[in-house]
């Protein structure tokens, strides 16, 4: 039975990480996946102010999965410090904090004001836009941008004393190097791989987008192939931790990202498919293909690159 798995110096209880953006507004919505097998839950990103996001429709499901323009809207770091004490308090999964910003000194402003206390890490999403860019784009779209976000991440976890794992955008081709940069600046793990796109969804009868954002972020099984090469990617390009996640709705998807380097899997979009359920279901089913195989699970991290 697969239990503890080391991921850096962090210690997941068991498999399976909620993902930032699913179930991750509230304590208690996190505490309920933790309950139901999760051994880790990632809040919804946060800002350091409060942000409204897009006005609705904000998500649409599609047949092979959905695609979400939320808007990177938060309650703001004061309100989730207080709920993810109510997830230090009633669970035993490791508890990471997504955080987000618009320039690279609000990363590392808004990670000094999380409560050490209520967490084990913290995930910086630099999938959002920079907004001192010239263009716009993303934090995470160059090595070199990525790195300098890092830096200053960086040292900012290094004063709450908290690991710092950066989320990783899959639309940029060369995402094993930016990883890479991201190492060198001091992360400790990855986590791969936010939403595909912008993709887009148009209404036949009103003939109008389907989303008031017009374009969204795509996740669900559509994008299960994709993150499974950027994993592999990542994990041939950096020595720390990855957790692997896009398009997880069966044992099958989620062993597939481990064998490409995963060290644990992660779940979003997969629990509007098969409910909280999914995460103990998957740990099942991975101790029973282990036995089978008569392997342990360290032996399948990155395989397919051994073989």
């Amino acid at each position: 039975m697969v239990d503890k798995i080391k991921f850096g110096q962090i210690v997941f209880p068991r498999n399976g990480v909620l993902a930032s953006g699913i179930l991750g507004v509230t304590g208690w919505s996190m505490v309920n996946a933790a309950k139901k097998g999760a051994g880790g839950v990632t809040s919804k990103s946060i800002s350091k102010n409060i942000r409204k996001g897009h006005p609705t429709p904000v998500i649409q499901v599609f047949e092979a999965g959905v695609i979400n323009a939320v808007g990177l809207s938060s309650t703001g770091v004061d309100n989730s410090n207080e709920e993810l004490k109510t997830v230090k308090d009633n669970t035993d999964a490791v508890i990471i904090a997504s955080i987000f910003g618009g320039t690279e000194e609000e990363f590392g402003e808004t990670i000094e004001l999380l409560d050490p206390e209520n967490i084990d890490a913290v995930e910086i999403n630099i999938s959002c836009p920079n907004v001192q860019d010239e263009f716009g784009l993303p934090f995470g779209s160059t090595p070199k941008s990525a790195a300098s976000v890092v830096k200053i991440a960086k040292k900012s976890c290094e004063k709450i004393k908290r690991t710092l794992i950066v989320k990783l955008s899959p639309n940029f081709q060369n995402i094993g190097v930016i990883a890479k940069a991201c190492e060198d600046e001091g992360a400790q793990g990855i986590t791969a791989v936010n939403t595909v796109g912008p993709g887009m969804l148009i209404d036949i009868n009103t003939f109008m987008p389907k989303l008031s954002n017009k374009q969204g972020g795509v996740s669900g099984p559509a994008i299960l192939p994709v993150a499974v090469r950027c994993v592999y990617d990542i994990y041939k390009n950096v020595k720390i931790p990855i957790i692997g996640m896009g398009g997880i709705k069966t044992s099958e998807d989620a062993i597939q990202i481990i064998l490409a380097g995963a060290a644990v899997y992660g779940i979003g979009t997969g629990i509007l498919y098969e409910g909280l359920d999914i995460f103990s279901k998957i740990n099942h089913e991975i101790d029973e293909y282990l036995l089978n195989k008569n392997l342990h699970y360290n032996d399948i991290i990155g395989i397919s690159h051994k073989i």
